[in-house]
């Protein structure tokens, strides 16, 4: 039976002895975990920040009509053609309506089911943006302002002015930033917007909108979805887009083929909006891990390496453990025990370092006109990141000691005490 109390009091002698290995193998697994958190949380935190950027101004579904050539042109129709090899030049699009037909029995259906944590009416349109000599092309998009506060974050990029602000006026809009630089204008003045049809009508602007994004805050504004209905001089059920938010993203791609097929209507889901980006994600994801993971495995090799070293200058302790009775057996857990004191006690010390310099990261101010938002580097403070290092310590320390641990078990201590 093996007896605990003695092997472990042995490793704690042999670490305490040869105290410069010992600190010398734990800082490696220190600075290993230390550098593993700090990183994976930053980088974490930072794609985090870049994900919500760009996907939280996406819905998980956007319905719209789509201006698009007809799928089967008017020769394929001709029966007389069957068979026959049919090429059609300088194809136009068909005369398309903007509008969703039955936009609101739909909207209505699609709040009634259960995966779908709500869906917003939209109206967007074309304008010019008048102040002064200044004309400016832009997008004017009339939203429920309320509902997109519930389901996005536009509150968050709204950097004057408040969504309440916009809800209780009827002729007010929230102006764009690039927009409200460009024409000198602020809360509390007044834009002219012109239709393409030539008709102007003055807004109030009660607040700024900026989403980070400058193709978007150089052209794009909003106002209630009734008062861009009444510029477009349109009745209530005039709506030209659709976004659905749902409470689980993975259904987004088949529920968008489905409203294709059931509504004979454009249905975009937010992987296919964002392909390209969700690429990147991936990618920096994949850089952010591989490096952190050898950050570890580096930790491990330190180890391995004065474990190592450590039991070729106890060769003689070892055979006089084995001369007084100690099996080869407890011979590897004294040196298994002394890696995985190591990895325990640097471990601990290396999460407590990296959590100190995640925190110093996190109060380094980060100031830029894009992400108004956003005051300090963004940390991604994930508690599994904290047991995945803890874990990997202790399985890198683990390893690192069996292999020299194995090799003092098979030792010879006639051999070593007859010095040959």
């Amino acid at each position: 039976m093996t007896n605990w109390k003695v092997i472990l009091s042995i490793a704690k002698t042999h670490l305490l002895t040869k105290m410069k290995s010992t600190v010398t193998a734990s800082l490696g697994v220190t600075f290993g975990i230390g550098a593993y958190i700090t990183l994976v949380s930053f980088m974490t935190g930072l794609n985090g920040m870049l994900d919500d950027l760009v996907l939280n101004q996406t819905p998980h579904i956007h319905m719209y009509n789509e201006i698009a050539p007809s799928a089967e042109q008017p020769i394929s129709l001709y029966d007389k053609f069957d068979g026959g090899l049919n090429v059609v030049h300088s194809v136009k699009p068909k005369q398309n309506q903007l509008k969703i037909h039955n936009a609101l029995p739909i909207l209505n259906y699609l709040k009634d089911k259960e995966n779908v944590k709500g869906a917003t009416p939209q109206l967007r349109t074309q304008i010019f943006y008048l102040s002064g000599s200044s004309e400016l092309g832009g997008n004017l998009v009339g939203v429920d302002i309320m509902e997109e506060v519930r389901l996005s974050n536009i509150q968050d990029n709204i950097v004057e002015g408040s969504p309440e602000a916009l809800k209780n006026n009827e002729n007010g809009i929230l102006l764009g930033s690039g927009l409200a630089k460009k024409m000198s204008l602020g809360v509390g003045n007044r834009v002219q917007i012109s239709t393409v049809k030539g008709t102007v009508f003055p807004l109030k602007i009660i607040g700024i909108y900026q989403s980070g994004i400058a193709e978007i805050d150089n052209v794009q504004s909003f106002a209630n979805l009734k008062t861009v209905q009444r510029i477009q001089g349109e009745p209530e059920n005039y709506i030209t887009d659709i976004n659905i938010k749902l409470y689980d993203l993975k259904e987004a791609e088949p529920m968008a083929r489905k409203l294709e097929k059931q509504f004979k209507i454009k249905a975009t889901d937010i992987n296919e909006a964002n392909a390209q980006f969700e690429t990147g994600t991936n990618i920096r994801n994949i850089i952010t891990y591989a490096v952190s993971i050898t950050l570890l495995i580096v930790a491990g090799f330190g180890i391995y390496n004065i474990l190592n070293m450590l039991i070729y200058e106890k060769m003689k302790d070892i055979a006089i453990l084995k001369a007084t009775g100690f099996s080869g057996k407890d011979v590897q857990l004294i040196f298994m025990s002394q890696a995985m004191l190591i990895g325990v006690a640097g471990g601990i010390v290396g999460l407590i370092i990296g959590f100190f310099l995640s925190r110093i990261i996190d109060n380094i101010p980060f100031e830029t006109e894009a992400l108004p938002t956003i005051s300090t580097f963004p940390v991604n403070y994930n508690l599994w990141y904290y047991v995945i290092g803890i874990v990997f310590a202790l399985i890198s320390t683990f390893i690192a000691g069996y292999l020299p641990s194995n090799k003092a078990r098979k030792i010879d201590p006639v051999r070593i005490i007859r010095g040959t």
